[in-house]
């Protein structure tokens, strides 16, 4: 629940401070999104199948976000940046669609 409230804290901070975000950063960024839409998501099926824990989905996070990024960061440091990065949003979205895919199956028994 933590997480949550916490989530809902920052998008709000972020909606009404608008902070700048680094020029380094920008290319990165929508791929940090997706990768945390992810873990989040992750989250939330395993609450609703009852194996959530706070510490798996900290760590989720982090090297979700880590991961995506640096496998894009390679993929600019290669020449290869745009098929990596297409790459990432296809397997995140893949893991996207099936974790609200399993979350719409518990919430409606279907």
């Amino acid at each position: 629940m933590a997480a949550v409230l916490g989530l809902i804290i920052g998008v709000v901070i972020g909606i009404f401070v608008q902070p700048d975000i680094p020029v380094v950063l920008q290319p990165y960024l929508p791929i940090m999104v997706v990768a945390a839409l992810d873990a989040l998501l992750g989250a939330a099926r395993s609450y609703f199948e009852r194996s959530f824990s706070d510490r798996v989905f900290v760590i989720s996070f982090v090297s979700n976000v880590l991961t995506a990024t640096l496998l894009v960061l390679l993929g600019n440091q290669l020449g290869v940046g745009s098929q990596l990065q297409t790459a990432v949003i296809v397997v995140l979205g893949i893991r996207i669609f099936s974790n609200v895919s399993a979350i719409r199956r518990f919430i409606f028994q279907s």
